[in-house]
């Protein structure tokens, strides 16, 4: 009996200790997700195993303050974002996120993982934005609509959040001149987040823009970012 104990607590030291494991999200992303970002929801409603599988992989989960800040940050992210897969596939064919429970899906509490509730909102506003306090995650998350940040085509890992959010400023979202700019809304709404806009912009944007320069925000497309 003695033995059982200590081998379950060592297993549960190694788990509390060891990083998240991407292999069945990676293997849904790879497959039903373009390098442009666009979800083949259609086949993944057609043929749920992936998806399963990946959403079993996050639930068994229990993040751990004894991973490395990278690896908690990295994990919700990559939750936010297949559990948001999960949502469309479970109410396609949709045309848009914004038809679900009037607007505001992101408050419903579905989301389980390590044996808690949680909602969209929660894991973005109650963790990811006030324990981590880096903007780049805005451009890591996925809300499914097609002015979002495309979703990546693999798992998120720390190192790779300058890149996403280089190529998102860089992109057809937002047009960058010296003396004025038309940005996401992504920037309007999450604007304490940013600090300077002008500043946070030219850390990225391949253009220099000027401090007085002009900054309106571009209109939201909700449209579902599926294959067509």
């Amino acid at each position: 009996m003695k033995l059982l104990l200590f081998s379950l607590l060592c297993h549960a030291a190694v788990a509390a200790y060891s990083q998240p494991n991407y292999q069945a999200y990676n293997a849904l992303l790879a497959k039903h997700v373009s390098k442009a970002g666009e979800v083949n929801y259609k086949a993944l409603k057609a043929n749920p195993a992936a998806l399963i599988r990946a959403i079993d992989s996050f639930s068994k989960q229990t993040p751990s303050s004894k991973w490395s800040k990278n690896d908690q940050l990295a994990f919700w992210i990559n939750a936010y974002n297949v559990f948001t897969i999960k949502l469309i596939v479970d109410n396609y064919p949709l045309k848009s996120i914004m038809e679900l429970d009037g607007g505001k899906t992101w408050d419903v509490k579905r989301i389980k993982i390590g044996g808690e509730l949680y909602s969209l909102n929660q894991i973005e506003n109650e963790i990811i934005r006030p324990q981590f306090k880096d903007a780049r995650i805005h451009f890591a998350l996925n809300c499914a609509a097609k002015s979002c940040p495309p979703l990546y085509d693999k798992a998120y890992l720390p190192s790779q959040l300058d890149e996403r959010t280089r190529s998102f400023i860089r992109s057809t979202n937002n047009e960058l001149s010296e003396k004025t700019v038309r940005i996401s809304k992504i920037f309007d709404w999450y604007k304490a987040d940013f600090g300077n806009l002008i500043v946070f912009l030219n850390k990225y944007a391949d253009v220099k823009i000027s401090p007085q320069a002009k900054i309106t925000f571009a209109e939201y497309d909700w449209t579902l970012n599926g294959e067509r």
